[in-house]
């Protein structure tokens, strides 16, 4: 595939005779992210280049190819149906020399995941703004019939100028009343961020985004998922099995990480109550109360179908890593060796990572001087 711009030497290419692609700022299995200008309009905008054949995508079939193609529609169209400050915004699809290519606001600056990797874990007051907005958000969308499927710090960009957070990568989502593009036998997803009832082959609710949030709060804080470990096999095990340990940097924000970690997904907290608590301890600086925990947390059903899969993974080997990861390494589990991920995510609209500065409404000073008091 040409990669002109990618330098910025001004040997740019114009699609659609309107959007001119000058930097590219990520890539992934799912595509390439330019910054761009719309040159009708005059703005800034990100574009993501959808891969066109064998040659840019890898070895990849014609039915892999239409697969794609299929869900980077399919992407579109599930975040253009949502309008909320928190969700990335899709200006326009457009087709270009047979190739597709969705149009969205550019977000300057970079994810979570390169914020941490950059400057390490947020404090318990950052991770709690971050978490009640995307709490905001991922309520519209499941009202809506989308669940997002892959939330992780890679998907969450935070703009560098106001701490805007805004959900992105919507390209495995699924929408209600739409036919899914997954296989059977197949899996797409980030292990460490996925809901046991999805690794045993249960099916997705908005609960399960609801576990994977629980887990981005921990990585928020602590810099890694509490699941990480040192094989696939570990990761299925600790997400199916282990007792859930919640980093000790967790603090205040305790009784909503394990409401959110609750492997039945019928007691695990819901959106609109963990928003509640996340905004309550914002604006009192206590621990909020009342998430369900429960004694132990396991589930007989998971740990009996788990073992299952689990089990099979140690069998299958590296097909069974194969199966599990997302495409393209969109779906990465980090060598044990590296703590925390900075690759940015196939869709992320981001440029630089930026320093872990509050916006101007968060009050996560006055909240971060309290947390060692009420950090219990």
């Amino acid at each position: 595939m040409a990669t002109h711009g990618d330098q910025g030497d001004g040997n740019f290419r114009v699609i659609a005779g309107r959007y001119r692609l000058e930097d590219r700022i990520g890539r992934g299995g799912m595509g390439v992210v330019w910054r761009a200008t719309d040159q009708l309009l005059g703005r800034r905008v990100a574009v993501k280049e959808f891969p066109f054949d064998e040659s840019d995508s890898g070895a990849l079939g014609p039915v892999d190819l239409r697969q794609r193609r299929e869900r980077t529609l399919r992407e579109a169209r599930a975040v253009a149906r949502l309008r909320h400050p928190h969700i990335i915004v899709v200006h326009d699809i457009v087709e270009h020399a047979e190739r597709p290519y969705i149009v969205m606001e550019l977000i300057e600056g970079g994810s979570l995941a390169d914020r941490i990797s950059a400057y390490g874990p947020v404090d318990a007051a950052e991770a709690a703004r971050i978490g009640a907005d995307l709490l905001s958000a991922l309520h519209t969308a499941h009202a809506a019939g989308v669940l997002h499927r892959d939330i992780k710090p890679a998907n969450v960009l935070i703009d560098s100028g106001t701490g805007r957070v805004v959900l992105t990568d919507f390209g495995i989502a699924q929408v209600a009343g739409a036919s899914t593009l997954t296989e059977a036998g197949t899996f797409v997803g980030s292990p460490e961020y996925t809901a046991p009832e999805r690794m045993s082959g249960a099916g997705t609710g908005p609960a399960s985004d609801l576990w994977s949030l629980g887990a981005l709060l921990c990585t928020a804080v602590s810099g890694q998922s509490p699941f990480r470990r040192d094989s696939m096999g570990g990761i299925l095990h600790a997400v199916l099995f282990d007792e859930i340990r919640p980093p000790p940097q967790t603090g205040p924000l305790l009784p909503v990480v394990r409401g959110l970690l609750e492997r039945d997904p019928m007691r695990r907290l819901d959106a609109v109550r963990a928003e509640w608590m996340l905004r309550e301890l914002l604006a009192t600086g206590r621990s909020p109360e009342s998430a369900p925990v429960t004694s132990v947390w396991r589930s007989p059903r998971g740990l009996l179908v788990g073992g299952v899969l689990v089990a099979a993974v140690a069998v299958a080997g590296v097909s069974g890593v194969a199966l599990l990861m997302r495409e393209g390494g969109g779906g990465n589990v980090p060598a044990p060796t590296s703590p925390v991920s900075s690759s940015p995510a196939p869709g992320t609209s981001v440029s630089t990572p930026v320093p872990p500065s509050h916006s101007p409404h968060s009050p996560s000073a006055s909240l971060s001087s309290r947390t060692h008091i009420n950090g219990r």
